[in-house]
């Protein structure tokens, strides 16, 4: 009798390193059952986001022919709900539950931006348009961003802000990589307006995952006036040196930022003559940039320090707009604007993830939604200004002129930032006191968290 030949066990071993390599440590977040749909849901919001940052400036660039003042004005649309609500809906944000807030904001983004499909199917699309869909979307961004990034507070022990916001930046890191390449080769052949209606199905698909999720939210019954306590907010961040000089610093970085984001599609276009599909596949870099910070960001923090690593990402992306206003457009063209998108990508991530976790880890819960929304309402102040000033420059100087501001004016907020105490002295996360015995463990809260999704799933 033939004795039946047995497989090598070489392959299955291999197998087993891979899985145990694979599989998440002990005490990752990403174990959470709750955190892990939280970072499902910014995986595919922030996949789709990627369609509409190409698709809806390319809309106005190349569809509707716009000028850089009327790109300028796209950017400043966006930006200007931050300066008019910002404030208001912070004190409304401590007086609601935040997660349902989150999820409507998905669902009225996913609604705006097909809208721009249907209006050009039936040849009402025009760039007065255009602005007020960037008006819908700065508005929601302004109620249910800031529900946002407090219903990961009600999720993730403070002590793990850097490490949760550093998950949340590579779960929309990965969405920039793949993203942009997707969404020009969409743009490609659907044309940028049709492009868009993915983006609302993929918002549609996140509203429902964050859906099930159940959080442990504390908020303090309200006793004072509204007007009272949107003062009390704005008196909170101005009275932290902290804050005012993150809002300061953060602040001039977003006028530099949004003075290249108005300019930033029309230098690729009409300067270096870069296609749709090459503009989606250049975006890949910064994807590469976010992704590789957002994998070293916690680490690159605790190293150095939450405001050292917060000055690092000034720099870098001051290094990178340098880079794009200084090379002339050539050969290299390609190279060097991928390039800048990668530095770019390393700089905004290390700034965010210590930005948004120190401003955090030194407020108390009930005042999250007013500082949160104060914050905003602070560091966009300038964006407005800087998309015009972009603009401006763009139209009645050079496309490069606009980059070249926002280079010099970065490298600048570098040395500052770098020579603050207050910024430069942060070497570890802050945390509150009460932060330590107000909130469950971590075993307790995912006990609980079980058993309501139990609960919830039988009713």
């Amino acid at each position: 009798m033939s004795q039946i030949p047995t497989l090598p066990a070489r392959p299955t071993g291999l197998l087993a390193a891979l899985s145990a390599r694979l599989r998440l440590p002990p005490g990752d977040l990403l174990r959470d059952r709750i955190y892990r749909r939280l970072w499902l849901s910014v995986l595919i919001s922030s996949f789709g986001g990627q369609l509409t940052m190409l698709a809806l400036p390319l809309t106005a660039a190349l569809l509707l022919h716009a000028t850089p003042t009327q790109m300028g004005l796209l950017t400043t649309m966006e930006i200007l709900p931050f300066v008019l609500f910002s404030l208001p809906s912070g004190v409304w944000l401590d007086r609601v539950r935040k997660l349902p807030v989150y999820i409507a904001g998905e669902l009225a983004i996913g609604l705006a931006v097909a809208s721009v499909p249907l209006a050009a199917w039936a040849g009402h699309l025009s760039i007065h348009r255009l602005y007020a869909v960037a008006f819908v979307l700065g508005s929601v961004y302004t109620t249910a961003g800031s529900a946002a990034q407090i219903v990961l507070t009600q999720v993730v022990e403070r002590d793990r802000l850097v490490e949760a916001h550093a998950k949340n930046s590579l779960a929309s890191s990965g969405a920039e990589v793949a993203g942009p390449a997707a969404a020009g080769v969409l743009i490609k052949l659907l044309g940028a307006p049709l492009a868009l209606l993915a983006d609302a199905v993929l918002l549609i698909a996140s509203a429902a995952i964050l859906r099930g999720i159940r959080v442990n939210e504390q908020r303090a019954p309200v006793t004072g006036r509204f007007v009272d306590e949107l003062r009390s907010g704005l008196r909170f961040v101005l009275s932290h040196r902290l804050l005012v000089a993150l809002a300061l610093g953060t602040g001039v970085w977003q006028m530099c930022h949004n003075a290249v984001v108005g300019v930033n599609i029309l230098y690729a276009t009409r300067e270096l003559h870069l296609s749709e599909q090459t503009i989606g596949l250049s975006y890949t870099g910064l994807g590469l940039g976010t992704i590789t910070a957002s994998l070293f960001g916690d680490r690159v923090s605790r190293h150095l320090g939450p405001g050292p690593c917060l000055t690092l990402g000034f720099g870098l992306c001051a290094a990178g707009w340098g880079l794009l206003a200084a090379v002339p457009p050539g050969a290299w063209s390609v190279l060097v604007f991928v390039c800048t998108l990668v530095l770019f990508g390393l700089g905004a991530v290390f700034i965010f993830i210590n930005f948004i976790s120190l401003r955090q880890a030194v407020t108390p819960e009930p005042l999250l939604g007013r500082m949160t929304s104060t914050m905003r309402w602070l560091i966009l102040l300038p964006a407005g200004p800087g998309a015009l000033i972009g603009g401006w420059l763009g139209e009645h100087v050079a496309l490069r002129a606009a980059i070249g501001f926002a280079a010099l004016t970065a490298a600048g907020l570098t040395l500052w930032a770098w020579r603050s105490p207050v910024i430069r002295g942060v070497r570890v996360l802050p945390v509150l006191p009460e932060s330590r015995t107000d909130r469950p463990s971590a075993a307790l809260r995912a006990q609980c968290d079980a058993e309501r999704e139990t609960e919830w799933i039988r009713s």
